[in-house]
């Protein structure tokens, strides 16, 4: 911020930050409020961001965001390319298990949702696309962290590490051998460490210099959960995207062929 205050460019990232979950539809008054902003001039940027689609305004007179800046956001690389890629191995991961299967990256510090598969019957999930999480909270988390430059991983195991259940790890030390566990192993499972009720099982997906680009998850619920039965199908699922990236590691390997994984497809039904 300059001393002469924000920017107009800060003003509108403010006015758009006001927006999130428990927060989808806002008065001009809320967004103001939440922004920092004058009335006055909370209405003058809120107008020009409804007149070009960024926001859209209800009958209720609330705000919500527009289907413009979703058209934006749509584009960003990371996620366009990844996502086309990744949607047959998903849809067949989400077949085989009826169960909610995610795709997410890492941006910074957290997990950010790309993709989700979400069974009408399947365990709850509290992700949602364009969502975030800690990284040590959640399996497709530990698998990027697992995988992410060194520094990166030094600054997470430096800070403070959220707790979303009694089950969320936030030793240090513990996440360090979880870490290494996961780059050892390849896979991630998560036993009640964003809701008590659900387990996930995460595997990375490499790009074409063989970097970790992204992770792929299955959530289902903990309660008799055999793991085993889940992680054969995950990494397949993992593989094969990974070989659509053009990976050479998973060229050479076969991306395998999802099959429905007993016990939990049969019972989604």
């Amino acid at each position: 911020m300059s001393p002469a205050g924000p920017s107009v460019t800060e003003r509108v990232l403010g006015i758009l930050s006001a927006f999130g979950p428990g927060a989808e539809a806002l008065t001009l008054s809320g967004i103001a409020r939440a922004a920092g902003l004058p009335l006055s001039t909370a209405h003058r940027l809120v107008g020009e961001l409804a007149a070009w689609g960024a926001l859209e305004r209800g009958e209720d007179g609330r705000y919500r965001i527009g289907l413009r800046l979703w058209e934006v956001g749509a584009l960003a690389p990371r996620s366009l390319g990844l996502r086309e890629r990744a949607m047959p191995y998903l849809e067949d991961l989400y077949e085989a298990t009826r169960q909610n299967v995610q795709l997410a990256v890492r941006d910074g510090h957290e997990v950010v949702y790309v993709e989700r598969l979400a069974h009408p019957e399947a365990v709850r999930v509290f992700s949602r696309v364009g969502g975030r999480m800690p990284l040590n909270a959640t399996g497709v988390g530990q698998v990027l962290l697992a995988f992410a430059p060194p520094p990166v991983q030094e600054e997470v195991l430096a800070g403070p590490l959220p707790a979303l259940t009694p089950r969320t790890i936030t030793d240090p030390q513990v996440l360090r051998r979880t870490l290494a566990a996961v780059r050892r192993e390849g896979v991630a499972v998560c036993d009640g460490m964003v809701d008590l009720l659900s387990l996930s099982v995460a595997a990375p997906v490499r790009g074409e210099d063989e970097r970790v680009v992204a992770s792929l998850s299955v959530v289902v619920p903990s309660a008799g959960a055999e793991p085993r039965m889940i992680v054969p199908a995950v990494r397949a699922s993992a593989r094969g995207i990974s070989r659509a990236l053009g990976a050479p590691s998973a060229r050479r390997r076969p991306a395998g062929v999802v099959t429905p994984v007993p016990g939990l497809a049969a019972d989604a039904t």
